[in-house]
């Protein structure tokens, strides 16, 4: 058996400490579709690591990428100077989100990013003479990362509660759940659309539209258990941001890079906001790497009022277009095109065999919701009264340790979103598993 190490140093995010250093889930190595854990074993990825790794584990056109440009340049400043794979990466990244939106602002991780676009609504609206446009809106259940902007749009509770007032002048739109109407949803779920985007009207009327800078969301709220939009929803928040000059910022950190089968959910929905925030897939994983991409005249805008040595937009980060982060970007690329990655869950039927197969949990017990989209889906479970999250995150336990399956759990929901690379018998096992471990332990 291999030693363990010692446990004492390192304060793990968003983890119960005491938890799992009491019964540690320690991975060792990974490859494709799976994870091992120090004595070899073998664990089937159900949540693409963190929602991240889209192409599977330690391919070798990623790895790859990283170890030629680790040999070359290891590292150049982005302040002021460059490299020219900054500049290649971000045109080729470009032409994966939609066409108005063609400027690209790198950062290291989602959280960065969604800070950086909160940031550029504010200074845009300024710049243009419209200072007080200070006013954010985000919704509830919604996260945008850990940061003061993000946390602050944010409508999670715990996020929040620790951390007394926030930075900036926010609202918040309601969330878009209804499970008495939209209960166990298949797609995108059929009521209530456009009288949850028609909230935004009533946060207009109560600050008015001149102190409303941006409104950020989720197209799928992913770590609130994943809550798709109802029909319409996104459509109608463009038409009221267009009507009010108000920013309408998406953030895909999680959708985009084929989580729906597209290249963003920008692209699925059929709706396009003035800025897109990414992160996770786009080195799949395996390098710390996020962005904005930005309507092309928002950007001009700042180019246009500084003068000719002057900074233009005075935000950034030391690891802006890392060398190696943007390495494992433009590896991830050339897998994601090569294997056809983006539209395999489509093509091959895989989002409708995951849907399936992630309904069939519904008659299993203590099973409350069930919805899905693309390739990610949610079983949300009854709590225990006064233990909320303890039943799904026993699940969570039992599935790592007996079953062999690394999945995600927030609250009283499990969440999945496989590897694109997986196969229908990747979905058999993760389900089969995963309903072993719901009837086992009630």
């Amino acid at each position: 058996m291999t030693i363990q190490p010692t446990m004492d140093a390192f304060w793990m995010p968003y983890s119960s400490n005491k938890n799992f250093k009491s019964k540690p889930r320690l991975l060792a190595s990974a490859k494709d579709m799976h994870c091992y854990d120090m004595d070899g074993r073998k664990l089937l990825d159900a949540t693409s690591g963190l929602w991240c790794s889209n192409g599977g584990h330690c391919r070798e056109p990623i790895v790859r990428a990283i170890q030629e440009q680790a040999a070359v340049l290891d590292f150049a400043p982005t302040f002021h100077l460059g490299h020219p794979s900054v500049f290649e990466f971000s045109e080729r990244l470009a032409t994966y989100f939609p066409d108005e939106l063609n400027s690209v602002f790198l950062t290291n991780s989602g959280s960065e990013a969604d800070d950086s676009a909160l940031k550029m609504a504010l200074a845009y609206h300024k710049i243009r003479g419209n200072g007080g446009k200070q006013l954010l809106v985000g919704r509830e259940r919604g996260y945008h990362g850990v940061g003061f902007g993000g946390m602050s749009v944010g409508g999670i509770v715990k996020n929040r509660l620790w951390f007394g007032n926030q930075m900036l002048r926010v609202d918040h739109l309601p969330h878009t759940h209804n499970p008495q109407k939209n209960g166990f949803s298949r797609g995108i779920p059929e009521h209530g659309g456009e009288s949850y985007a028609d909230a935004l009207q009533q946060i207009i009327a109560l600050h008015d539209a001149s102190t409303i800078a941006a409104v950020i969301v989720e197209p799928v709220s992913g770590s609130a258990g994943v809550l798709p939009p109802p029909q319409g929803y996104l459509k109608r928040l463009r038409e009221i941001c267009s009507a009010n000059d108000i920013l309408l910022i998406y953030d895909e950190v999680i959708t985009a890079f084929g989580r729906l089968g597209k290249k963003t959910a920008a692209e699925y929905f059929g709706v396009t906001p003035d800025m897109i925030t990414f992160a996770k897939g786009v080195t799949s994983g395996c390098a710390p790497l996020g962005g904005v991409l930005v309507r092309d005249d928002i950007r001009q805008t700042f180019i246009d009022a500084a003068q000719e040595k002057e900074i233009d937009f005075f935000h950034g980060y030391t690891y802006s277009g890392h060398p190696l982060s943007v390495a494992a970007g433009r590896g991830a690329l050339n897998l994601y095109e090569e294997e056809g990655l983006m539209e395999r869950i489509d093509s091959e039927g895989l989002s409708a065999y995951f849907e399936e197969a992630i309904h069939s949990l519904r008659d299993c017990p203590n099973v409350k919701d069930i919805r899905n989209i693309g390739f990610m889906g949610a079983v949300e479970l009854e709590s225990i009264p006064g233990k909320v999250g303890d039943r799904a995150f026993n699940i969570f336990e039992r599935c790592f340790h007996e079953k062999d399956i690394m999945m995600r759990v927030t609250g009283d929901t499990l969440a999945f979103s496989p590897p694109l690379i997986a196969e229908k018998s990747h979905l058999d096992e993760i389900f089969d598993k995963t309903r072993e471990a719901l009837r086992d332990y009630q």
